[in-house]
């Protein structure tokens, strides 16, 4: 085991998250370990207690329990990935150059290790390497059951570049759903603010987010603002919608509590969606029925971001996932019939 280490943020590093950072300087330290020593208060930042998502600013001391030793971890970690989620990882490649890489996430892999979480992006990065020293970096999301593009760093440097042009909302991204009924109008802009509602056990299982009326958040303790534009592409009648969505804020699980706000949750989404199985076209209920898949119908399609080298505009598109294919299919939407942004002459 070390000893308690404190340790000072260097410029590079301002902007990144607690959990990224220790994982950085200590690789074999699992995203489970990190949030207990948040809990617990064993790890603490300019002396206070933090979360694992915590910013981190240059020059705060960051305060590192006794952790267990590095011997080979290194070869360890990368002994764990077998040979077919190699591949599987590889094949989601959809861009790569020597400072970035791009993946088509696949639905149901987390992104981070977290409470029952041993199997994530974060950990298959390690097959990303493709000759390089070190695996990619994550820089932004997405949730465990959203498909889609998954942008990562492959250097320090352009990590804290990716992280501050995230940050700074200077980044597209447009995000494809099928929702239960149709939205009138068609075209809009939600602006309900989130609040994290309390889950149930010890770990607080079944964390949701709850919408707050425009007026009410800044009175609501812990609410944050939230923007979502919206446009219906294609309708099944009135039972379901071919959306485009674009997070202009980007808070926990937004779209989905946003889209179930208005009455369309987004089809799969028993989180938000409720429990009915069937949408009879009024908007309720986040199931179609019949032979349709019940996974989330929510995949980030593309994802626009200036290269953080070249300074060149890189337009990443993933394609559709195969249980959304098989709807798009049964609804005859056809990727190809839509513009690329479809915003671009609205807002």
């Amino acid at each position: 085991m070390t000893s308690v280490q404190t340790m000072t943020v260097a410029p590079e590093d301002a902007g990144q998250r607690l959990d990224r950072w220790l994982r950085r300087q200590f690789p074999h330290v699992q995203q489970g370990r990190i949030e207990r020593m948040c809990r617990k208060g064993e790890l603490r930042v300019d002396g206070g207690r933090v979360k694992a998502g915590t910013r981190l600013a240059h020059g705060q001391q960051v305060r590192v329990p006794p952790l267990p030793d590095t011997a080979n971890t290194r070869t360890a970690v990368r002994q764990k990935i077998d040979e077919a989620d190699s591949a599987m990882i590889r094949d989601a490649v959809i861009y790569r150059d020597d400072q970035v890489i791009a993946i088509n996430k696949p639905p149901g892999l987390a992104v981070q290790g977290g409470s029952g979480q041993t199997r994530h992006v974060d950990g298959l990065s390690e097959a990303l390497r493709f000759g390089l020293e070190e695996k990619p970096r994550l820089v932004h999301r997405l949730d465990k059951d959203t498909s889609g593009v998954l942008i990562m760093a492959r250097t320090r440097a352009v990590a804290a570049a990716l992280t501050a042009a995230f940050r700074s909302r200077t980044t597209r991204k447009i995000y494809w759903a099928a929702v239960a009924g149709v939205p009138a109008p068609r075209t809009g802009t939600i602006r309900y603010g989130l609040v994290k509602a309390p889950g149930h056990g010890a770990k607080g299982e079944g964390e949701k987010m709850h919408c707050v009326h425009p007026d009410d958040v800044d009175r609501t303790q812990g609410a944050r603002h939230a923007i979502t534009d919206f446009t219906v592409l294609e309708a099944a009648a009135s039972r379901c919608a071919w959306m485009a969505l674009v997070p202009v804020t980007g808070r926990t699980h937004q779209l989905r509590a946003h889209m179930a706000e208005i009455g369309h949750p987004i089809i799969g989404d028993g989180k938000y969606g409720g429990s009915g199985q069937e949408n009879p076209g009024d908007g309720w209920g986040a199931q179609l029925g019949g032979e349709l898949s019940r996974k989330l119908h929510l995949h980030a399609r593309s994802l626009t971001i200036r290269h953080p080298v070249t300074g060149a505009q890189l337009v990443l598109v993933a394609p559709l996932p195969a249980h959304m294919s098989r709807t798009w299919d049964v609804f005859q939407w056809q990727p190809g019939d839509v513009p690329d942004d479809p915003f671009s002459k609205i807002f």
